[in-house]
């Protein structure tokens, strides 16, 4: 794919983003679109991110658990960029007027004290260079019309970022076992779902050596301070005016968050 596409594809995502509104999948009008063009938009879209004032603060990984692939179809991992401007703090509500389709997803967020470069990173390493982690909300929201994305759509669209929320619990993750700690996701009250952490490619801390890897083969370095999200242990979570969900891991604590407005769609 021409720099041109790529550059207009990456705009059209942006202002989308801007707008609150959602474009048609990209596959359908580039079929022959690779994943690499679409890892090259994804870029582009950032990058427009980046010079509106933001900054990357760090990396998620999408696509992990096999309830999220059977629900969006889209068989292989991958990744986004965190940027400043998708922090929201645990306690406050999240307006979901700035969202376009969020659905929300708990997982487990590593935040890292060393510098991360693969590849050659495995899961200890992973450990070793983590600070803490925190049981994490992630909002998921899709720039591409009615979540019917292909893994090019969502990889173009930054991996379908939208916000997340981070726990105010801290573990050390040498103190725990992060492929055996249960999670808990309850929705108003209710329980919604189960999980575990094994259900993320055997382990949170497998899924961020892949990454680590993964982006190191691209020049890109994990660095100290960054905020890891390493994949959902839950089904993605349709969520409305009101809504409260927690989700609790066992052995390190709970993550809270509120919503209230209305989504664009």
């Amino acid at each position: 794919m021409d720099n041109d596409k790529i550059e207009r594809y990456g705009d059209e995502l942006f202002e989308a983003f801007v707008a609150r509104r959602s474009v048609p999948p990209l596959l359908g009008r580039e079929p022959e679109m690779s994943i690499a063009d679409a890892y090259r938009i994804q870029q582009r879209y950032v990058a427009r991110r980046l010079e509106s004032g933001e900054r990357v603060v760090g990396k998620k990984i999408g696509v992990t658990s096999k309830a999220v692939q059977e629900l969006l179809g889209v068989y292989q991992p991958d990744f986004g960029i965190l940027t400043s401007g998708m922090l929201c703090q645990e306690g406050d509500s999240i307006d979901l007027g700035a969202l376009i389709q969020p659905k929300a997803e708990a997982e487990l967020a590593f935040v890292l004290k060393h510098d991360l470069r693969g590849p050659g990173v495995t899961a200890m390493d992973v450990i070793h260079a983590t600070d803490y982690v925190s049981p994490c909300f992630e909002i998921v929201d899709s720039r591409i019309d009615g979540w019917r994305i292909k893994i090019q759509d969502t990889v173009a669209d930054n991996a379908s970022c939208g916000v997340y929320v981070l726990g105010s619990a801290k573990g050390d993750p040498r103190r725990l076992d992060l492929s055996l700690a249960g999670m808990l996701l309850e929705k108003n009250g209710e329980l919604f779902s189960t999980g575990v952490g094994a259900a993320v490619q055997g382990s949170p801390a497998n899924a961020v050596a892949w990454l680590a890897n993964t982006l190191g083969e691209l020049g890109i370095p994990f660095e100290a301070g960054e905020v890891i999200l390493s994949g959902s242990q839950s089904a993605l979570v349709p969520v409305a005016d009101g809504d409260e969900l927690v989700c609790t891991v066992g052995g390190l604590g709970r993550c809270r968050v509120k919503f209230s407005g209305r989504s664009a769609v």
